[in-house]
């Protein structure tokens, strides 16, 4: 996947002016957030259910390495193969490699966030082996070229015709159609198909228990569990925060995740696997090959200001309730994490250099700190973001402010902490805004909009000041 969160600005306002996108957004993620807030009345005390979901995850971040050898002793001990990758190119040559030996054609992906943050899928077509992904919409994502719309629906914006032409396209159908049932039942064919020839599986992890060696997959289509029980081998790709200790404290999670992303009590399908297949079992892989993958993570670790972002869930409810990814879509953030988890993982794993937009696109309102059932506080991280790219954190890529930035703080400091100085500055700025006034308001500084003034306008400052008004009114 091409990676252009450089682009955000460029890509937003494309956005904001694309039909489709403003259908969506204007009511799916309103419709996955009422449903959020209503299946969660299905527990006894609700906020209790979340913040238990909380202390889990952050009770397994606190203990991570031990709980990640510990993993490691139980999933060989069942027979899996454990495999340690460093960053995107370890995981993927293990994989191609291992492809490779098998003398695949082809590999079945199921749904899987990290293997995009990995660009597994060009890894494997680089050496000649297609890979398809199975969920819908990230087969529709994959055909088009383009980064999941959204976590929970990677392909909800796509109108029907536009799936209706690059179906045509790519010889997924033959007959063209419109209707969704058609599309999908050509698309379920299609992969289907490709299930008969194949060798090799590759999936995610939604979580990984320390005590048995577990791994956990949720899903509501059931490709995930085609991928983990078809293949003779199968690879489970996991991010290395993504464990947790017991089983007890996985279910408790569990039961936090579908209600988070998509509303429901359970989703559809939840499929548990200790090892490849026993030899009294019918399905399941022979090889069961599980990577546990860096990338950048034990850095975020190993700083105190940005471990709770590995608390993450990965549910997408910061998604449905943030006003800015509410206006922009999932597009405009240029890579696999949108959203405020993305604005928050992103500038970790790509360097704040290339991020700034992202962490910078934040009104700081904490809705989404407010629902995240794994405790992350978003806007504090985004702010340390904002910090430490203007300190040049050499550790993160920090690339300091523009001069002219700099200058214009220095200046708003000093008049703030001077009360005359900052009186003078404030009849200076009424005077410079009201002058631009037009038809009541002030739609422009500088002769053209830009900035705020490209959408919004602003009142005229008024007469007389607040502190004017108020000695006046104490005369009285």
């Amino acid at each position: 996947m091409k990676i252009r969160t450089h682009e955000y600005m460029d890509i937003a306002r494309e956005q904001l002016k694309e039909p489709n996108a403003r259908a969506v957004l204007d009511f799916f993620p309103v419709i996955l957030s009422a449903m959020r807030d209503a299946v969660y009345q299905s527990f006894e005390d609700p906020q209790a259910a979340i913040q238990a979901c909380r202390d889990i995850r952050a009770n397994a971040v606190a203990r991570l390495p031990k709980l990640l050898e510990q993993f490691e002793e139980q999933a060989v001990r069942a027979g899996a193969k454990v495999v340690w990758a460093e960053d995107s190119a370890q995981a993927n040559a293990y994989i191609v490699d291992l492809a490779q030996k098998l003398g695949a054609r082809h590999a079945a992906k199921g749904k899987s966030m990290v293997t995009e943050e990995t660009g597994l899928n060009q890894a494997l077509e680089d050496v000649g082996i297609a890979a398809y992904e199975t969920d819908l919409g990230e087969f529709i994502a994959q055909l088009l070229e383009r980064p999941p719309f959204h976590i929970v629906g990677p392909a909800l914006n796509v109108p029907t015709a536009e799936i209706r032409d690059i179906f045509l396209e790519k010889g997924v159908m033959e007959a063209p159609t419109e209707d969704p049932v058609e599309l999908g039942r050509a698309a379920r064919k299609y992969l289907r198909d490709r299930f008969h020839f194949l060798d090799i599986g590759v999936t995610g992890v939604n979580m990984a228990v320390a005590e048995t060696g577990t791994i956990i997959n949720v899903e509501n289509e059931g490709n995930i569990r085609m991928c983990k029980s078809s293949p003779k081998v199968q690879v489970s790709i996991m991010t290395l925060e993504k464990v947790l200790p017991t089983m007890e404290e996985a279910l408790m999670v569990l039961r936090n995740l579908p209600r988070s992303a998509t509303g429901q009590l359970i989703s559809a399908y939840v499929s548990m696997d200790t090892g490849p297949k026993k030899a009294d079992e019918a399905d399941g892989p022979e090889e069961l090959h599980i990577i546990i993958l860096d990338n950048g993570r034990s850095k975020v670790y190993a700083d105190p200001a940005y471990r709770q972002a590995l608390q993450c869930i990965r549910c997408g409810a910061c998604l449905n309730f943030c006003p800015i990814y509410r206006k922009v879509g999932g597009y405009s953030y240029g890579w696999a994490y949108s959203g405020p988890m993305g604005q928050v993982l992103s500038p970790m794993l790509l360097g704040l250099d290339k991020t700034k937009d992202l962490y910078h696109s934040c009104t700081l309102c904490k809705h989404c700190q407010s629902v995240c059932p794994g405790g992350v506080e978003h806007p504090k991280i985004l702010l340390t973001h904002r910090a430490r790219n203007r300190e040049k954190n050499p550790q993160f890529h920090g690339a300091g402010a523009p001069s002219s930035l700099e200058a214009r703080y220095r200046a708003f400091a000093l008049a703030a902490s001077r009360p005359k100085v900052w009186n003078v500055m404030i009849r200076g700025a009424r005077t410079a805004l009201n002058q631009k006034k037009q038809g009541g308001m002030v739609k422009e500084l500088f002769g053209k909009p830009e900035g705020w003034f490209a959408s919004r306008d602003l009142p005229p400052m008024g007469r007389p000041t607040f502190n004017q008004w108020i000695k006046e009114y104490k005369k009285h």
